[in-house]
């Protein structure tokens, strides 16, 4: 396992979710595999009418004085960062110089405000649309509001993989880490694609699952009567430290950051590759810059969708490279959806809780397995305690990308 000056601690975890407005909510229902899919009502009248929505969100809850000039998915980037930063026991307004980085990705950035704008300029014409339409709809926005709001003056950045986009934020900012490029990072990300074109578009490819009359029971990672993804929204941030920082503040860390990969499909713009190797291959170089091998894997949180193609090709990835030594594997998307782009990092905090609490959520829905998932040590019914040492988080997304995080107990 790996060792030395430049390992990555995990010392903050700040989560919104379908599940509730912080860590230990989300968490406990995550563990009773409680799905949170409901009928929407602002999705009435198109082919799939429910969704995963975050409950009790409103604008007093958000961070900074001006929340209305923002963005849904940047309110949610503010309170998630917001809880990872207070978790990390961080003061902001000692900072100053210091160097500190945010790095959040997201799909489709603000994409709420880019509907209900042109909505507007179609139908009552230009005077009608808000001058913030731009500042609360460009992708950047959540990491540039974040770095407002929190006083960062390092690197502020966002990225953008699709569904992988929260994993690459979080390798980034590893990365900026061990180059010596910051000495504290925001990484995560947030998205909140839950809006009637969204829903529309994806409906149309026949990526949804279709249960309108049993929401709760839609969403199924590797289950034989899985039907695609249910729609969802969210935001995940994790604070990184490189581990001696950490030591030296007496921080206590959830895991270590100790290996990431990402990797292209180069096969088809919303299809994976048929034998995933690009998937392969991500989790064989995260582990090896974790100097690790598949033995020592204990679990692993799958990107796990829901869908017809993804379970079935990630399912013969996982069983393949883990053959002989059988990782728990679990997927959070039964409980709360698919989070889009906050997929990777709201996966990853999941993960770094999962070594944690030394207990392997379940997956929700899934009742039948799959038969090409049959060979995987899933966790079903309920949590699972377990003694880990390396956890993996795996997210895809369009586009062919891939991204591997391997996370470490810390000591």
């Amino acid at each position: 396992m790996k060792s030395g000056l430049k390992r990555v601690a995990v010392t903050g975890v700040g989560l919104v979710t379908p599940a509730g407005i912080g860590a230990t909510p989300t968490w406990k229902t995550v563990c009773a595999a409680r799905a949170t899919a409901a009928t929407d009502q602002d999705l009435a009248g198109l082919p799939v009418t429910f969704s995963c929505r975050i409950p009790n969100l409103d604008a007093a809850t958000i961070p900074g004085q001006t929340p209305w000039r923002h963005d849904r998915y940047t309110r949610l980037a503010l309170l998630a960062a917001r809880e990872a930063v207070a978790d990390a026991n961080m003061d902001t307004s000692s900072w100053g110089d210091t160097r500190v980085a945010v790095i959040l990705g997201s799909a489709a950035g603000g994409i709420t405000t880019y509907e209900q704008q042109h909505a507007k300029l179609l139908t009552a014409g230009y005077g009608s649309i808000s001058p913030l339409t731009l500042p609360a709809f460009l992708p950047n926005m959540a990491a540039g509001q974040l770095a407002i709001e929190l006083n960062v003056r390092g690197p502020s950045l966002h990225t953008a993989t699709a569904c992988a986009s929260g994993a690459t934020a979080i390798m980034t900012a590893s990365q900026l880490l061990r180059d010596d490029l910051c000495d504290i990072a925001i990484a995560g990300a947030s998205d909140c694609m839950v809006t009637r074109m969204c829903t529309a578009a994806f409906a149309k490819m026949g990526a949804l699952s279709r249960r309108n009359r049993e929401p709760e029971a839609a969403s199924r990672p590797f289950d034989t009567e899985r039907d695609g993804f249910v729609l969802s929204e969210g935001a995940g941030v994790l604070v990184l430290e490189r581990s001696a920082d950490a030591a030296a503040r007496r921080a206590r860390p959830y895991a270590m950051l100790d290996g990431c990969a990402a990797t292209s499909d180069a096969h088809a713009v919303t299809a994976p590759d048929p034998e995933g190797q690009g998937l392969h291959r991500a989790i064989q170089l995260a582990l090896a810059e974790a100097g690790a091998t598949a033995g020592d894997v204990d679990h692993v949180n799958a990107h796990g969708t829901g869908t017809l193609l993804n379970d079935r090709i990630e399912a013969g990835v996982l069983s393949r490279l883990f053959a002989e030594t059988a990782p728990s594997v679990t997927s959070a998307k039964g409980t709360l959806g698919h989070t889009m782009g906050a997929a990777g990092a709201i996966e990853a905090a999941l993960t770094v809780l999962t070594l944690g609490h030394g207990l392997a959520p379940p997956t929700a829905n899934l009742t039948t397995v799959d038969p090409a998932a049959r060979s995987l040590n899933l966790v079903l019914g309920a949590a699972r305690p377990q003694r880990m040492g390396l956890a993996l988080s795996a997210s895809s997304g369009f586009g062919g990308h891939n991204a591997v995080l391997a996370f470490g107990r810390a000591e």
